[in-house]
Formats: structure tokens, C-alpha cells, sequence
């Protein structure tokens, strides 16, 4: 099959429209990569054999490449476009392992359980609690009414001593919201075969944590009609907060 070079490591096939934004290669591919990393649990090989099944020709380490570069851009702008969080917030933290060490992955969502924010720390004591609450609260801009955690006495200091006037709810049958919503992260651990890296954690877990939640709605409480129309409007912002809407169709 014939095929195109962009200058870029990336081959399409002829009948596909190449839109370069600069040297980074086609704006509509990169979108797709990106939205295939995160939303599946796939390696960035297996997203490789999956472009190629499309006549694309890519290597793993410029997919790891985008991946790194594009998803907190993709991630940002994701952000500013959802609604104001709920004003009631479960936090919770589990163990990940990494590079064989054991650190804690904080987490906050809403009772909707959208996602506010996490924050991969070495410890799980006062001082990471008081830490990851003050950068919830500064990227909230806000203090929420109800906060709810485990029975972790971690959360009681931190509450203490930044949201006093806020009430406090500790008990572990009320936080499953939380915990519900760490199973994706175990999925992508598992897939990974676990990270390697602080900070490699922090960055993909940041952009994995608001990228995949955008493409699963609360399926079980839609019709079939509410569900695409919902997938509809997701994916237009989605073609929106990467840049290629209104870009040429493919010939």
C-alpha cells in the first residue's frame, strides 16, 4: 500500500488527510493515540498495533513521546471545561508500588464521583494529609461543606487544622466513592507492570485520572439514546480540547 510521510517518524495511508500542527505530527493522530492510551488498558505497543491496523505507521517511543507531551495539555484543557465539583469531597489514599517501593497515591472526587485531583506521596501521615488537602483547596479555589474520609487519624490533623469549619465525616463505610474509583488505576498498574518513577506516576496518573473518566459516564443509570447522545457530546469536546475540530475531513 502506498503510503505518506509527514517528516515527523509517521507514516498514513493515501487516503488519509495529514494535518501537521508542527513538528510534533498530525494533530488528529496524536489525539487518537493519546485518547487510546489512556482510555484502554494498552501499552504503548499495543496502541502501536492498533494504528498500524489503520495503515499508520508509528513507533512505541513517539506514542510514549505524545503521551508524555500532550497529556497534561489534553488534561488542562479537559478541566476548565467541566462544570464546578460538588461541594462535598471523599479522600482517600492507596498503596501503589513503585520502582518496588511502596508510596501512597492520595485521591479526591466528589459524591458524583468526578474526580478532583491526586497527588503521589511516599508517606501516608499528618504531613502529606495537610499537603494534599491545601492543594485540593488551592485548585479548587474552595473549601468544601462535607469532607469525607476513612477512619486514617491522618485526615483528623489536616482537618484541624486547614478546614476547621468544615464538617468532617471519618468513617470507612461512608468513603466507597473514593474507593470505587481507584479500580481503573489498578487496571492501568497491573497493565503497566507498575511504575517506575515518582514523578513518571504522578504525570500519567494526573492526565489518566481526568482523560478516562471523561469517556465513561455513569452508564447504568442511561438509556441507550442518553448514553450516545452523552458519548456524542464527550468526544466533541474531546475533538475541541485537542485541537482538531474543524479541521479537514479525510478525503
Amino acid at each position: 500500500m502506498a503510503e505518506l510521510a509527514d517528516g515527523s517518524g509517521t507514516k498514513v495511508g493515501p487516503r488519509r488527510r495529514v494535518v501537521d500542527p508542527g513538528r510534533h505530527g498530525p494533530a488528529e493522530i496524536i489525539a487518537h493515540a493519546v485518547w487510546l492510551y489512556h482510555r484502554f488498558p494498552l501499552s504503548y505497543r499495543e496502541v502501536e498495533e492498533l494504528l498500524l491496523a489503520r495503515g499508520i505507521t508509528v513507533s512505541h517511543e513517539t506514542i510514549r513521546q505524545w503521551c508524555t507531551h500532550f497529556g497534561p495539555q489534553y488534561t488542562a484543557g479537559l478541566r476548565r471545561r467541566r462544570p464546578q465539583a460538588a461541594d462535598k469531597w471523599h479522600l482517600d489514599e492507596v498503596f501503589i508500588k513503585i520502582n518496588g517501593v511502596r508510596h501512597y497515591l492520595w485521591r479526591a472526587v466528589d459524591q458524583y464521583g468526578d474526580v478532583l485531583d491526586i497527588l503521589v506521596q511516599s508517606k501516608r501521615d499528618a504531613k502529606a494529609a495537610k499537603r494534599f488537602l491545601a492543594k485540593l483547596m488551592k485548585k479548587q479555589r474552595r473549601v468544601p461543606r462535607v469532607l469525607v474520609t476513612d477512619k486514617l487519624r491522618s485526615y483528623g490533623v489536616a482537618h484541624r487544622e486547614l478546614t476547621r469549619s468544615v464538617e468532617h465525616r471519618s468513617h470507612k463505610g461512608l468513603n466507597n466513592r473514593a474507593e470505587n474509583s481507584n479500580q481503573p488505576t489498578r487496571q492501568r498498574e497491573r497493565a503497566m507492570k507498575y511504575f517506575r518513577s515518582r514523578r513518571a506516576a504522578q504525570k500519567f496518573l494526573a492526565a489518566f485520572s481526568q482523560i478516562s473518566p471523561h469517556f465513561r459516564p455513569r452508564r447504568h443509570l442511561m438509556a441507550a439514546s442518553e448514553y450516545r447522545a452523552e458519548m456524542t457530546a464527550r468526544f466533541t469536546t474531546w475533538e475541541q480540547v485537542t485541537g482538531i475540530a474543524g479541521l479537514p475531513a479525510a478525503a
